[in-house]
């Protein structure tokens, strides 16, 4: 039944939830308010008491230094089952190779919290509230934190990160040889999936689809119209999976703009789709490094894009990747026959 597979889901998870906060500093100003040292808060992995204890331990006051303060340090405290995400244990979904010869599937991934602890160690209130400003506001309680999973099936999955509650300690007591101890605690739950082992699939890959069906109609004076339609569809990609850059902004874009400035208008082809960000946008013409386009298609929303940002191309290879139950255009035509019958009154 068991069989050996690590997918680092978990492994993915904790570092991603570690590079959230390893870009926090503190900035000291003096009484004109302007900045003359700018602290980048060190982070690392492991349990608050480690770091309180080596305080403790170490009680030399005549050592120019103890421990550098601000500090912060997190730790994966506690996983659990969640019933309220869970999807049928027999449904799969494929993933096709690069070449589009071979594909793999895996069952439909079972849900799991993974609860976090971030601890945040001061000397100064001050320094405190700076750091705490800087994490609050971008949990409303939740952050979705994109994480790239499953090695080479791409799979990135949203995970949300949902802030539960923040504790406060600030123990000032003590005699003089007593350091204080300032320390604020984030707690965290990441809402993860776990996935089975990946299999091949041995089946033909589906890339056409073909139906038939007959639709009768009766018409005027005892007429009787059957229409034999057949409509064939082949998927196309909405958007670019292999990461074929063709060219940059040269400029920035918002939301309604039509005619967007590229660096190389060359690289471009008219009458097909590009790629930025996570917008799909259809290329009507090119003049030069201005292309003249139709933003957000295929259900896409229109975002801004900055200066420098990437142009990818969509093309027949993209449609290699796409997924089961991805929301995928469709190229297509339909033919039908139209046979009249009369009736006999």
């Amino acid at each position: 039944m068991f069989e050996h597979f690590y997918n680092e889901i978990f492994r993915s998870v904790i570092i991603s939830f570690g590079s959230l906060f390893n870009g926090i500093e503190v900035h000291k100003k003096d009484a004109d308010n302007d900045t003359f040292s700018i602290i980048k808060v060190p982070l690392s992995y492991g349990p608050t008491q480690k770091f309180l204890a080596r305080m403790e331990q170490q009680a030399d006051l005549n050592k120019p230094v103890q421990m550098t303060l601000p500090r912060m340090s997190f730790e994966f405290t506690d996983l659990s089952y969640d019933p309220s995400r869970k999807a049928s244990q027999s449904q799969t979904f494929f993933k096709t190779e690069s070449d589009g010869t071979k594909a793999k599937k895996v069952y439909l991934p079972v849900p799991y919290n993974m609860g976090f602890e971030l601890s945040i160690m001061t000397k100064l209130n001050d320094d405190m509230l700076q750091i705490t400003e800087q994490i609050l506001p971008y949990f409303q309680p939740t952050y979705t934190l994109p994480i790239k999973m499953l090695g080479d099936l791409k799979e990135t999955l949203n995970v949300p990160v949902q802030l539960e509650n923040v504790s406060m300690e600030d123990d000032y007591e003590g005699n003089f040889d007593t350091r204080r101890a300032l320390v604020y605690t984030f707690r965290f739950v990441a809402k993860t999936y776990l996935y089975g082992p990946i299999a091949d699939v041995t089946d033909d890959i589906i890339k056409k689809v073909q139906v038939g069906y007959i639709a009768g109609q009766r018409g005027l004076r005892g007429t009787s119209y059957e229409r034999d339609v057949t409509y064939k569809v082949v998927p196309r990609a909405t958007k670019d999976y292999d990461g074929s850059e063709i060219t940059t902004l040269a400029e920035d874009v918002d939301t309604t703009e039509t005619v967007i400035t590229v660096a190389n208008g060359g690289s471009v082809t008219a009458k097909t789709y590009v790629y930025m960000g996570e917008e799909e946008i259809f290329v009507e013409s090119i003049s030069d490094n201005k292309l003249t386009v139709k933003r957000a298609q295929d259900k896409t929303t229109a975002s801004a894009h900055v200066l420098g940002a990437s142009v990818y191309s969509i093309t027949s290879n993209d449609a290699n990747f796409i997924d089961i139950g991805d929301n995928f255009g469709f190229d297509g035509s339909i033919l039908w026959q139209i046979q009249i019958a009369t009736l006999l009154m």
